[in-house]
């Protein structure tokens, strides 16, 4: 396993549900040491500034350390512990899995109860199970006081239980939190990739809090940096698999989202990025969100308002327990990302608006 995809695997593995980031954030810091200079904003969120050979024009690369996770709601006198949902889930995929529930004791470990197909009616079969009925199993039995054991207590976050893994195909990558730790992956590769080489801008690698919830790390973020250019960067969903329906595929190459619902990209932002593909012969990919959004929805709204665009690589399986990704296709963006970053001097940040 080489440098970078043990990187993956740390980002991955770290637990970090929308609100409590700081585990991950320490994984970005150690990656980025000796990079740049490190600062937060109030809420968390985690930012390496590169100085290039011009303090302006200022280019914020964005990936969000959150997970789709849940929260503790409260224990039953069972001790079956009831919980909320933090982030967008489908009630299918969490059915009977396992979680960690981070306690100030430590982890604990359950799993999602679930009845047997045994025992479902007719009727229940076609039912997807709303998470508030839902419950977690941490082991509770009559001489087992869980309250009183494991000091499980309501706002505790909980996070699923899956390690990273290399496929049977070495390109596909296997893990929990791709939605977005490839995106903190990618503002870090970047900065890393431009070490030696000169830029005429300085670049902030930016990994922010809480964008499952309502992108609030971006907006915090954007308004301590006031970025000239902003591009967030997030995973996208592939439809390569049965039943979907689209061109994006793992393996295609890097992303570029022409629509989401929180932001519209800045049009000759884009004609950048194609023409540097291009140039470099990175094929693109190119993605419409009809529902949800990336950071982009925040930081290209920051006082006058900011350049914008959202890119990434796609993924199969996102807001689960675990989804997909191909390497080849985040090693593409980096060299892309880089080159990107480069050609953004004064000239052509202000020709952009």
């Amino acid at each position: 396993m080489d440098q970078t995809q043990e990187f993956l695997r740390q980002l991955v593995e770290a637990h970090g549900a929308p609100g409590f980031e700081s585990n991950v954030a320490a994984v970005m810091e150690q990656r980025l040491k000796g990079v740049g200079s490190f600062s937060r904003d109030r809420l968390g969120s985690f930012i390496c500034e590169k100085k290039g050979t011009a303090a302006s024009p200022r280019v914020m690369l964005a990936g969000h350390l959150d997970e789709v996770g849940f929260m503790v709601k409260s224990v039953t006198k069972e001790g079956f512990v009831k919980f909320l949902p933090l982030g967008g889930w489908w009630g299918h995929v969490v059915l009977a899995q396992r979680l960690v529930i981070k306690t100030r004791k430590g982890d604990v470990v359950g799993v999602v109860g679930s009845k047997p197909p045994h025992e479902l009616r007719d009727e229940d079969r076609k039912k997807v199970l709303e998470i508030r009925d839902m419950y977690i199993d941490v082991g509770a039995t009559s001489d087992f006081d869980v309250r009183k054991r494991l000091d499980i207590r309501p706002g505790d976050p909980i996070v699923p239980d899956s390690p990273f893994a290399v496929m049977a195909n070495p390109n596909l990558l296997l893990a929990k939190a791709w939605d977005n730790r490839i995106g903190c992956a990618l503002a870090a590769e970047t900065l890393r990739a431009l070490q030696g080489t000169k830029h005429p801008n300085t670049v902030y690698a930016v990994a922010t809090v809480q964008e499952e919830v309502g992108l609030r790390g971006a907006q915090t973020s954007a308004f301590k940096l006031n970025p000239d250019v902003g591009i967030a960067l997030d995973v996208g969903i592939a439809h390569d698999t049965p039943g979907a329906e689209g061109d994006e595929k793992l393996g295609g190459g890097p992303l570029v989202v022409i629509y989401d619902s929180s932001a519209i990209p800045n049009r000759k932002l884009i004609e950048l990025v194609m023409d540097t593909a291009r140039r470099l012969k990175i094929p693109l990919q190119y993605e419409s969100v009809e529902r949800g959004g990336t950071d982009a929805g925040r930081i290209h709204v920051n006082a006058e308002g900011v350049p914008c665009l959202s890119m990434g690589v796609p993924a199969r399986y996102i807001h689960s327990h675990v989804s997909i990704i191909d390497r080849r296709d985040f090693d593409r963006t980096v060299k892309l990302l880089a080159a990107v970053v480069g050609s953004l001097d004064r000239k052509t940040v202000d020709r952009l608006t």
